[in-house]
């Protein structure tokens, strides 16, 4: 096996235009039910929270880009809540289902809102936030879309980005045919999800990344379950 020496092209069958509201509905629930089980959406929360308490006592915008069914998004509603924080929150997704399973299953939270966007029209003078959030999104694009997603990102956030995305590992790749064995009921969800680990990085292949945006701070961990926290930030706004 030599798959995870170089990123996978091979195409996720979620990415398919054509899927479906209900079969999308049930891949994000055996995706969320894998998420809460091993604690994946705490990299993008902790990290979040850290930039935030860096400098506090304002509102703060918050874009998370590839939201899914805006599960990360409510964790953070939910987080801010907690801590005191004021937030509004928007999430994009170019998956019209994906938006309209959003906004059903956030409807309850008043500083929420969803919108049918491709990331690559975003534009910073009608965009721009103060943090923006891509988690397990980064790897469904080829390193050329990456290279200009990163650079957007950047002119976008105004204080920080958190991308928390998967490390190409084969322990990781062996752990989840048993996970998802067990825990995961579609097809789509347990093939995805072995596709996603082929197209994951590694921490060279992000440094890399990171040094097409010199003139900003970053941070690169590996965090359980084999994730990588990728942060950075204008160096003149906050220090980590």
């Amino acid at each position: 096996m030599i798959w995870y020496k170089e990123r996978s092209l091979e195409q996720e069958q979620m990415d398919d235009p054509l899927l479906g509201k209900d079969m999308i509905q049930a891949v994000l629930r055996d995706i969320n039910t894998v998420n809460s089980l091993l604690g994946g959406n705490r990299v993008t929360l902790k990290a979040l929270k850290r930039m935030m308490l860096n400098d506090p006592g304002k509102k703060y915008n918050v874009l998370d880009v590839g939201c899914g069914d805006g599960t990360v998004l409510r964790e953070v509603a939910l987080m801010c809540e907690r801590e005191g924080i004021e937030a509004s929150l928007k999430g994009i997704d170019l998956n019209a289902d994906s938006i309209s399973l959003a906004r059903q299953k956030n409807s309850d939270l008043k500083n929420i809102s969803f919108e049918r966007r491709d990331i690559f029209d975003l534009r910073p003078e009608r965009d721009g936030c103060d943090f923006v959030l891509c988690t397990l999104t980064l790897h469904h694009f080829s390193d050329e879309e990456i290279v200009k997603l990163i650079i957007k990102f950047s002119e976008l956030a105004q204080l920080g980005v958190v991308i928390n995305d998967l490390d190409r590992n084969k322990i990781a790749y062996a752990l989840f045919v048993v996970f998802s064995a067990l825990f995961m009921k579609t097809r789509i969800a347990r093939q995805d999800g072995l596709t996603s680990i082929k197209r994951g990085f590694t921490k060279s292949e992000l440094l890399n990344f990171s040094k097409l945006i010199p003139d900003l701070s970053h941070r690169i961990r590996w965090r359980w379950a084999f994730r990588y926290e990728w942060s950075f930030w204008h160096k003149n706004m906050i220090e980590q």
